[in-house]
């Protein structure tokens, strides 16, 4: 038999919605009644209904994750840190992938909400960086939290978890400085995202921190995907000023930037060293393993969704506005130059 929250009830001798309270994690219920109520719970393995406990009353136990990123390894670990932290709160997650370029996004963002009585919006680029979208969400009175890149809090109209590209970016081009390389090309990914510029400025400022001068025609447009690093690559290869060493927007497009210089019989890193961020599994997967940023997506991921919960419930949190900065994670696809 499907156990429910009046067995519940009955087994910690409390009421149904001292019981619901619990569930909830509301914070005006004693500890020893809490306590008793989580114990029932257990001993029953009681399993909380969420599309029945949004159809009791007009509170949603329901947040969405709204992403339009062609990096399925960025949207699997934010994917997971979310679902983390909703099983752990007893909320349920709709997953929404959508086109943040289409005509009629803000109609579809504002139907889905409506159609899926969500009460929180988990945000990530390019929509944490879109105004018009988080004007909606305003507009519609639903919770939202933006993940995004950068270092400064721009505003204080929702909670936020920010990764500080910029210094990891800084980071990984003076490990390529000290290890003797002045030539440094740039691959990048969209400038759709604002990632994209915080590692090109925090390249850049590197640069010339150490007396570089910044070579313009080393930047090389390009998106986040394999095929990018791909032609990037091959671009910077045929430089006149060919570079010892390229840093890659992210994983993917070093993967593919590592697969270009294999085609042109490149030995990594003996004549080109080769650097990613993010720490995703293609930086793993190939040979050799890449130079990255770590950047702990599904840790990010599971404190925005925190921080959101605690939004909707009108829990005050700790911080509304946290930060994460890639550490430089050094492996075998980067050397000394050689001369």
């Amino acid at each position: 038999m499907t156990v429910t929250i009046n067995d519940v009830a009955r087994h910690a001798g409390v009421s149904i919605k001292t019981v619901s309270r619990v569930i909830n994690n509301e914070s005006s219920v004693r500890a020893a009644t809490k306590e008793k109520v989580e114990a029932a719970v257990k001993e029953l393995n009681y399993q909380p209904n969420a599309a029945a406990r949004n159809l009791a009353g007009s509170k949603s136990f329901s947040i969405a994750f709204i992403y339009d990123n062609p990096n399925a390894y960025y949207v699997i670990d934010m994917q997971n840190g979310i679902l983390q932290e909703c099983r752990k709160q007893n909320f349920e997650l709709v997953i929404h992938p959508c086109n943040a370029k289409a005509d009629n996004i803000l109609d579809e963002i504002s139907n889905m909400i409506r159609h899926s009585r969500i009460s929180g919006v988990v945000l990530t680029p390019p929509f944490s960086e879109m105004p018009k979208v988080t004007d909606r969400l305003k507009e519609l009175g639903v919770s939202f939290v933006r993940i995004f890149s950068g270092h400064n809090a721009p505003d204080g109209i929702s909670p936020c978890v920010m990764v500080n590209d910029f210094d990891a970016a800084y980071a990984i081009t003076e490990h390529l400085i000290e290890l003797g390389h002045k030539s440094i090309g740039f691959i990048s990914g969209g400038k759709e995202h604002k990632s994209t510029f915080e590692r090109i400025e925090g390249y850049k400022e590197a640069l010339v921190q150490r007396g570089i001068k910044v070579d313009e025609s080393l930047i090389i447009d390009g998106e986040y995907s394999f095929d990018s690093g791909v032609k990037g690559a091959t671009q910077l290869l045929e430089h006149p000023q060919k570079p010892t060493a390229i840093f890659s927007c992210n994983d993917e497009i070093a993967a593919g930037a590592l697969f270009a210089s294999r085609l042109a019989n490149i030995a990594i890193p003996e004549q080109l060293s080769i650097v990613g961020f993010e720490n995703s599994p293609f930086s793993r997967q190939t040979w050799p393993k890449i130079t990255t940023a770590d950047q702990p997506n599904q840790t990010i991921a599971q404190n925005a969704t925190t921080l959101l919960i605690s939004e909707i419930r009108k829990q005050k949190a700790p911080d509304i506005c946290q930060q994460f900065t890639p550490t430089l994670l050094v492996r075998d696809s980067t050397t000394k130059v050689s001369h």
